[in-house]
């Protein structure tokens, strides 16, 4: 029960970036560039006290510049893509991409997928084109590339980390890294230079909340998972995103969103157990 309580609860931190980053950039006037940088701040901060109160009781002494890169493209690309998306298909495109983006360096490195993995995969492909392809109800396209972006990014953050000692301490000084690079870009978007109060306290919460004290729940949460369901978990979250885009932001559910949702998340879905039977 309580594996399911910290899974459940990390889940919803996760959607909830998505609804934070969609309310700041849509209904205040903080720029992506500034929210970028106070969510990376903030989670820095949280991962850094939250790493002096564990067990070693040591300042964040892992991680490294490759992963922060990654980190900060995940972050900066997410921001600019909330310009324009809805929470939900945000979380769509960022998490297929992901899994995508995993599944994908499996294949480079010479993995031979079965019937059922190829099936899935394709379907999900063939329906993440149809998502972002025109049309009356297809999202912003740019956004979608940069959110396509993002997903990339975290697949090679998550990728680099599997091997990770202490995923604690490896995220917190990645974050300690990433933060610099946020200032730089923030000082490249100078002329856009917005941060006021609320949209300033919606990126605090993002940072602080459920992205450090996210992450610190999940890696707790993991010690009761397999990587099966730990990746099949994560296939919640664009669901809960939009269904808080919905309840706080008005935002609509389309049948296209619908369709495209189940068949994407559907067949990573038979992908991941496919592969899992065949291993």
């Amino acid at each position: 029960m309580q594996i399911f309580l910290l899974t459940a609860l990390t889940m919803t931190a996760f959607a909830a970036n998505s609804v934070l980053a969609r309310a700041a950039l849509l209904t205040t006037a903080i720029d992506p560039a500034s929210y970028t940088l106070i969510r990376l701040v903030s989670g820095a901060a949280t991962l850094a006290v939250i790493a002096l109160m564990g067990s070693n009781r040591a300042a964040p002494r892992g991680g490294s510049w490759l992963s922060a890169a990654a980190l900060f493209g995940y972050a900066a690309a997410f921001s600019f893509a909330y310009v324009n998306l809805p929470s939900g298909t945000g979380a769509l495109v960022l998490f297929a991409c992901v899994q995508i983006t995993m599944i994908g360096w499996g294949l480079w490195r010479g993995d031979r997928p079965g019937a059922a993995e190829w099936f899935g995969l394709v379907a999900a492909f063939a329906a993440f084109v149809w998502l972002v392809s025109p049309g009356i109800a297809a999202p912003d396209i740019r956004s979608s590339a940069l959110m396509a972006l993002a997903g990339i990014c975290w697949g090679v953050y998550s990728l680099r980390g599997r091997s990770a000692a202490d995923p604690l301490q490896e995220t917190a000084g990645n974050f300690l890294r990433a933060a610099p690079m946020a200032l730089g870009l923030s000082a490249l978007a100078l002329s856009q230079f917005s941060m006021p109060l609320d949209g300033a306290a919606l990126a605090l919460m993002s940072g602080a909340i459920t992205s450090g004290l996210g992450y610190a729940l999940w890696y707790r949460a993991l010690q009761g998972l397999t990587s099966v369901q730990g990746a099949l978990v994560q296939l919640s979250v664009p669901a809960i995103a939009a269904a808080g885009g919905i309840a706080f932001l008005a935002e609509p559910l389309t049948l296209r969103f619908a369709l495209c949702s189940a068949v994407i998340l559907g067949g990573i879905a038979l992908a991941i157990l496919s592969k899992a039977r065949r291993a």
